[in-house]
């Protein structure tokens, strides 16, 4: 794969998960109305966000309400950094980006308009009850799992892993890589991962079980992926890689041509860990009744189904319609780790820490 693709979303939010901002917001704030009947919403969001052009064009159509999607603003992280420093000036109209390893710290933070979707009730009840003041309305679903390299595995004739307590066994030394949860998004997502699994003082021993195992640790997913990982274009030395539930369907969709009837690489879904996306009005917009619409178009069948091709994602619509080629290479796992969003806020900085010194030092 590429390394320029970068999975966008999904398969991506693999850059700097926050600790620090980078700036204060401009001066100019939320974009500016270009008539009395008309508005130009900004939909403020990370770097993996892509949607098709005819699909913002069909909202444009419908409403009269135009989208800009400035690019460059970052990780998910840094996006909401950027938020809660223009808190009340925001430099946008919606923010799409929040998941659920960032959640408690956006609402808390003030900087949404409450607001309950119009198709609200169509979005399974597992995904709305973690904001149930309605700040913020949940987009989309993913799993962050353990990825390898099929090929590999067949031509060493060596039996693939399927648990995370299989990585640290003889048989997988020095054959994974993953990504430092103090740089990534994907990193954190893995390490809450085991937390879920392991326990709030167990999860260590795993950490150094897997350090003995000769993993080796990259600061982004991107490195990981595209470098260490043999199953990408890098052809690194490592078969074993921490991505996405959805990123075997992205080794097809963005291969050349003759593309491949099926993916070289495979997820094992023992120690996958939801993700959750989320959506919100900012708070300060000129334009709230407008941000609604765009509210309900982001969660509606339309925008919904041109997902999963485009940011590598579930959509939490029930009624979108999901390509085959997505949910035929895409493992669900039927069980996933989760971590409550109050818990990652309350130990986020405790556990990267404890991770830096068992993993780095």
């Amino acid at each position: 794969m590429s390394t320029t693709i970068s999975h966008r979303r999904a398969l991506l939010l693999a850059c700097v998960v926050v600790t620090t901002a980078a700036a204060c917001g401009s001066s100019t704030g939320p974009s500016a109305s270009s008539s009395a009947g008309s508005a130009t919403l900004t939909l403020v969001t990370h770097d993996s966000f892509a949607v098709t052009d005819s699909v913002l064009a069909a909202f444009t159509t419908a409403t009269g309400i135009k989208v800009d999607v400035p690019k460059g603003a970052g990780d998910a992280g840094l996006v909401l950094n950027r938020a809660i420093l223009t808190k009340g000036k925001p430099e946008g109209d919606v923010l799409w980006g929040v998941d659920n390893t960032l959640l408690s710290r956006a609402v808390k933070a003030g900087v949404f308009v409450p607001y309950a979707a119009a198709n609200l009730g169509k979005i399974d009840n597992r995904f709305r009850s973690l904001v149930p003041g309605h700040e913020l309305t949940p987009v989309d679903e993913g799993d962050v799992c353990v990825n390898l390299d099929k090929t590999w595995f067949a031509s060493k004739a060596v039996v693939p892993p399927v648990t995370l307590d299989d990585l640290t066994k003889p048989a997988y030394k020095d054959l994974l890589v993953v990504e430092n949860p103090a740089t990534s998004s994907t990193g954190l997502a893995f390490l809450l991962a085991t937390v879920a699994r392991y326990g709030s003082t167990g999860w260590p021993a795993y950490w150094k079980a897997l350090r003995a195992n000769g993993v080796k640790v990259d600061d982004g997913w991107t490195e990981a992926y595209s470098t260490d990982f043999s199953g990408s274009t890098g052809k690194g030395p490592r078969p074993l890689v921490v991505s996405y539930a959805s990123s075997p369907p992205a080794e097809i969709a963005y291969a050349s041509d003759p593309k491949p009837t099926e993916p070289s690489t495979a997820s094992f879904t023992d120690g996958c860990f939801q993700q959750i996306e989320f959506a919100g009005i900012l708070a300060g917009t000129k334009y709230v009744a407008q941000a609604h619409q765009l509210i309900d178009f982001l969660i509606g069948a339309t925008f919904q189904s041109d997902m999963p091709l485009q940011m590598f994602v579930r959509p939490v619509n029930p009624d979108a319609t999901v390509p085959d080629l997505f949910s035929r290479f895409t493992v669900t796992p039927s069980d996933p780790l989760t971590v409550s969003p109050a818990d990652i806020e309350t130990h986020r900085e405790e556990w990267i820490t404890t991770w830096t010194t068992t993993m780095l030092k």
